[in-house]
């Protein structure tokens, strides 16, 4: 099984006092254990990087990419899929919807990964399966 990780649920592993952390940390073991390949894009990991240097830290920083991060496969975002990510934003013309997530719904579709590991309700209305579940 291949999932899609998105910052949502990266940034809960990470920080002990988000509402998810617990149901992250708990699927997160699950995968570990199993046979599932996680997938990430460079703009998950940038996005990533910023948000839990800027409200976790430095300490937490070292964990995503020192734990987290070798246990994931990168997939870095090619010009014509960031180009499809800015029409397609563009298209849903919605402010809450971020340029990261229309890639990552580009970079799913195109390697056709239905599953995501997210707390971002933007998937699930995109069409992939969320999971946790909510």
């Amino acid at each position: 099984m291949v999932i899609f990780g998105d910052t949502s649920a990266l940034y809960a592993l990470l920080s002990a006092r988000d509402l998810n952390h617990e149901r992250a940390k708990t699927q997160w073991l699950q995968w570990l254990a199993g046979p599932a390949d996680i997938v990430v894009s460079n703009y998950i990991v940038l996005e990533t990087t910023a948000l839990v240097q800027k409200r976790l830290g430095m300490q937490a920083l070292r964990q995503f990419y020192d734990l987290l991060l070798p246990a994931m496969d990168v997939y870095w975002v090619s010009e014509e899929t960031h180009r499809q990510a800015v029409q397609m934003l563009m298209a849903y013309n919605r402010r809450q919807l971020s340029l990261v997530d229309c890639s990552s719904f580009v970079l799913m579709n195109a390697l056709g990964i239905s599953t995501v590991f997210s707390f971002d309700q933007h998937f699930a209305q995109a069409g992939f399966t969320v999971i946790p579940m909510s």
